[in-house]
């Protein structure tokens, strides 16, 4: 039993273990997002760093890494593949879940029907799907798109797990369906992952279709609540965010 079970572990793509750790990473993150909502032990402002940081770097990964690593490999046709992953983001935060948003809901009017919770469930679900995609897609690529994909994605998963958490109560649901509600945020992440090595030959059409999906939750998503706060810090958090990731860059230059 115990050389078959070594058998099977040296048998597994070794890009493919550090993808599910990264994204066990990420979905533990959306877990303890999920969690502080519940214990209600942590400020709120503090989550706002997060979304500032994550757009400024997710922009500065989908810009300056992955459009162009997706028009090395797949070409001019990647620019379609990207504003397919754009509009589809687009098409469901619109029909399914019309009231979404990042950051603590306390509209409960908006969300007094226990459908309305579900439906940005599910909106969120597919972000943190092509989260997945995401990382695998880079690592694919090479370990430095990898990584940098990955720290994109992680800086916006804390507000992920309390925002899906947050609509939850909002909505009348239990401390314990809010929690969940989170755990199947990172559920959906390794989901991604997994169905990325299984399809790895489509690397050139998942990672500019990612491209996509991150803009829009950068500009669309995180942006927007970055600009509810006036005033010259979150502004300049955005930028710390591009600065972080050229700065990780540089390193993995060495």
């Amino acid at each position: 039993m115990q050389t078959q079970s070594y058998v099977y572990f040296v048998g597994v793509p070794k890009g493919l273990i550090l993808a599910l750790a990264l994204g066990l990473t990420a979905a533990a993150a959306n877990i303890l997002g999920g969690l502080l909502i519940v214990q209600r032990h942590w400020s709120r402002r503090y989550l706002r760093y997060f979304v500032a940081l994550g757009a400024g770097f997710m922009l500065a990964v989908a810009f300056l890494e992955m459009l162009p690593e997706s028009v090395r490999l797949r070409g001019e046709p990647a620019f379609a593949f990207a504003l397919s992953g754009y509009f589809l983001v687009h098409f469901f935060e619109h029909t399914v879940a019309p009231h979404f948003h990042f950051g603590e809901e306390t509209h409960e009017e908006e969300v007094s029907h226990a459908h309305a919770s579900y439906a940005a469930l599910l909106g969120l679900v597919i972000h943190t799907f092509f989260d997945g995609v995401a990382i695998a897609s880079g690592l694919l690529v090479s370990f430095q798109l990898g990584i940098v994909i990955f720290f994109a994605i992680f800086l916006h998963k804390l507000p992920e797990g309390f925002t899906v958490s947050s609509l939850m109560l909002a909505s009348g649901q239990s401390r314990r369906v809010s929690f969940l509600s989170s755990a199947l945020l990172g559920g959906a992440t390794l989901l991604g992952i997994a169905l990325m090595y299984v399809l790895r030959g489509k690397v050139g059409d998942a990672l500019p279709l990612s491209a996509g999906v991150t803009v829009y939750v950068a500009a669309s998503d995180l942006i927007p609540e970055v600009n509810r706060e006036l005033g010259v810090r979150m502004a300049l958090l955005v930028f710390i965010g591009v600065a972080l990731m050229l700065f990780l860059n540089y390193l993995f230059s060495f």
